[in-house]
């Protein structure tokens, strides 16, 4: 699976209390999303304000696609979203 991800906007899900992106996976859009919690775990997000959790996903958005990456192919190509747990279990923390 050819896996991208286009500049494109990053917005922040105010229900979901999360931040949300597009990747395209043999060029179909690809939902996907990281909560606020992991931006703070494992990025080091110094809170859940917005300002706060967009610079820790700008600053690790490398590390991010990565790991979105990495779950957009263990689900054939469904919509992720990134949480703490997940993170961990693969060890991706802040750079």
């Amino acid at each position: 699976m050819n896996i991208s991800f286009p500049e494109g906007p990053v917005e922040y899900d105010t229900q979901e209390f999360a931040l949300t992106f597009v990747a395209l996976a043999d060029s179909v859009p690809v939902d996907c999303a990281i909560t606020a919690e992991a931006l703070e775990d494992r990025f080091g997000a110094k809170s859940l304000r917005e300002p706060d959790l967009r610079l820790a996903f700008h600053r690790n958005r490398a590390a991010i696609e990565a790991a979105a990456a990495r779950l957009i192919e263990e689900t054939d190509g469904k919509p992720v979203t990134l949480h703490s747990g997940y993170l961990r279990f693969y060890g991706t923390s802040r750079h």
